[in-house]
C-alpha cells in the first residue's frame, strides 16, 4: 500500500492532542516532564550560585577577578561535558536496562550531586560535584524524552514532546525564583543552630537535591513502553538488533544518516543558545555601562534569562504547531534563519536598557525554538532499540561543542580585540551564529517524519 501524501494527510480528521489519552499516558507525561523540571531547575541554580559560591571558595573579594572568571568558566564546562559523558552512558544503559530504571537513576544522580555541591570546600571540587551533576542532566534529558515519545499516541507525539520541553524553560525561572528568595550576597542562615550559619549559595544548592523524591513514584508507578518489551523479546532472538547497540549506528545506512543529521542539528541549536547565554551578560554590561548604575545593571542582567524563557516558551510551543502542519524540515529551516537574524540584529544594535526588554524575548523565541524542535525530532529518527542511545548520541555529542564555546570564549574574544574589533564579544557571537547556516545544509539530508509512525527495522 502506497504511503499517505502530505495532502491526504492534512484532508483526514484532526484529533487535538489531548483527544483519546489514557490516565496512564497523562501520567507519564507529568512525572517525565517534573523530571526534567527539575533538572533545569537544578542548572538555573548552579548559573545563579556559581560566582557566589566560588568567590568564597577561592576567597577572593570581588567576583570579577580574573581567577573567579576562570573557574566559573571551568565548572560550566565540567557540567557540559559531564552532561555529555552522562548522556552517552545513560543512553545506553536506557535502551538496554529499560526506560524507567535508567530514568531513576540519573534523577538519583543529579540531585545528589546538585546537593553535594553545597559542601564544596574549594574550585576544584566544586568543578568536580558539577561534572557528576552534569552526567545525571544527560541521562534524565534522553529517557524521558523517549518515555513520552513511546507513550503518546502519534496525533499527540509531537505536542506532548513540545510541551515537555517548553515546561522546563518553567524550571529555569523556578531556579531563578529559589535564587532571588534565598540567597543574597553575603547573607547566612541558622546561624543559631550552625557555627557561623550556611551561606545562601550552599542553602540553594541544597534545596536543589530535593527531585530525588520523584525516584518512587518512578520505580513504584511506571512501566516500561509495549515498544521497548517487544524490541528487547526480537534481540533475545536477533543477535543483530542489539539493544542499545551503539555500533549499528553507524554500519546501517539508515541509522548512520540519522545519526549524522542529529548530530549536527544538535550542535547548531545547542552551541547557538549556549552562545547566546554566555555572552548577553556581556552585552548588557557593554550596552548600560555609560547610563546606568551598576545595581541597575546586575538587575537587567538576572531579568535577561527570564525574559528569554519566557519568549522562548511560547517559541517551543510555536515550533511544535508549525512541525505538527508543515514539517519538522521547513521549521527547522525557518528556525534557523530566523535565530541567526535575530542573533546578528540583537548583538548589532542592543544599546540602551528598554531595548534589551524588547530584544531578549524575541532571541529567546527563536533560539529555544529549535531546542523544543531537537526534543521532538531526535526520537523519531530511531527503531526502538536504539531510540534511548541514539537520542542521547545526538543531544550530547553536541555538548562537546557547546563545552568547547565556553573555553574559547575568552581567547575568541581576545583575537578579536587584538585584531581591532570595537567590540569583540558582540562581533564573536555574530561569527558564532554563522553555525544556523550550517544546519540549513544538513536539512538537505534530514528525513521527514511528520505523519509518520516511530521507526523500526527495515
Amino acid at each position: 500500500m502506497d504511503k499517505p501524501t502530505a495532502l491526504e494527510l492534512d484532508a483526514k480528521p484532526r484529533l487535538k492532542p489531548y483527544q483519546g489519552l489514557t490516565g496512564y499516558q497523562i501520567w507519564i507525561f507529568i512525572i517525565a516532564a517534573l523530571a526534567w523540571f527539575f533538572d533545569c531547575t537544578d542548572q538555573r541554580i548552579f548559573m545563579l550560585a556559581r560566582t557566589p559560591a566560588l568567590v568564597q571558595l577561592l576567597d577572593q573579594p570581588d567576583p570579577r577577578s580574573p581567577i573567579v572568571i576562570d573557574y566559573a568558566t571551568y565548572a560550566t564546562a565540567a557540567t557540559m561535558i559531564g552532561w555529555a559523558v552522562g548522556g552517552l552512558i545513560f543512553g545506553v544503559m536506557g535502551d538496554r536496562w529499560g526506560r524507567t530504571k535508567t530514568l531513576a537513576l540519573s534523577v538519583l544522580i543529579y540531585s545528589i550531586f546538585t546537593g553535594l555541591c553545597g559542601l564544596a570546600t574549594g574550585g576544584w571540587t566544586f568543578c568536580v560535584y558539577r561534572f557528576l551533576m552534569g552526567s545525571g542532566i544527560g541521562g534524565a534529558f534522553a529517557t524521558a524524552a523517549t518515555l513520552v515519545a513511546e507513550t503518546m499516541p502519534e496525533h499527540a507525539r509531537a505536542f506532548f514532546l513540545g510541551l515537555f520541553s517548553a515546561l522546563s524553560l518553567f524550571g529555569n525561572m523556578s531556579g531563578s525564583a529559589l535564587a532571588a528568595w534565598l540567597f543574597q550576597p553575603g547573607q547566612y542562615y541558622f546561624t543559631g543552630a550552625v557555627d557561623g550559619g550556611i551561606a545562601g549559595w550552599r542553602l540553594l544548592f541544597f534545596v536543589g537535591a530535593l527531585p530525588s523524591f520523584l525516584i518512587v513514584f518512578i520505580m513504584t508507578t511506571l512501566k516500561e513502553s509495549e515498544q521497548w518489551q517487544a524490541a528487547r523479546r526480537s534481540a533475545a532472538e536477533n543477535l543483530d538488533r542489539q539493544m542499545g547497540d551503539m555500533k549499528s549506528m553507524f554500519t546501517h545506512p539508515r541509522w548512520r544518516r540519522n545519526t549524522l543529521v542529529a548530530v549536527c542539528l544538535a550542535t547548531t541549536g545547542i552551541v547557538g543558545v549556549w552562545g547566546v547565554g554566555f555572552w548577553s551578560p556581556e552585552l548588557i554590561d557593554d550596552a548600560l555601562k555609560a547610563t546606568a548604575s551598576p545595581a541597575r545593571i546586575d538587575w537587567v542582567r538576572a531579568i535577561g534569562p527570564l525574559l528569554q524563557d519566557m519568549g522562548g516558551f511560547v517559541g517551543i510551543m510555536t515550533f511544535t504547531t508549525l512541525a505538527a502542519r508543515i514539517g519538522r524540515r521547513a521549521t527547522f529551516a525557518g528556525a534557523f534563519l530566523t535565530s541567526f537574524a535575530m542573533i546578528v540584529f540583537t548583538f548589532t544594535t542592543l544599546h540602551a536598557e528598554w531595548q534589551a526588554y524588547v530584544l531578549l524575548p524575541v532571541l529567546g523565541f527563536f533560539t529555544l525554538s529549535v531546542m523544543g524542535g531537537l526534543v521532538v525530532y531526535l526520537p523519531e529518527l530511531y527503531p526502538t532499540r536504539l531510540r534511548s542511545t541514539g537520542t542521547a548520541f545526538g543531544y550530547n555529542v553536541a555538548r562537546f561543542s557547546s563545552a568547547a564555546v565556553m573555553l574559547l570564549g575568552n581567547p575568541l574574544r581576545e583575537a578579536l580585540k587584538a585584531s581591532g574589533a570595537a567590540n569583540p564579544f558582540r562581533t564573536g557571537m555574530i561569527l558564532l551564529s554563522t553555525i544556523y547556516l550550517l544546519g540549513l545544509v544538513v536539512l538537505l539530508w534530514a528525513p521527514e517524519t511528520r505523519g509518520k509512525p516511530l521507526p523500526e527495522e527495515d
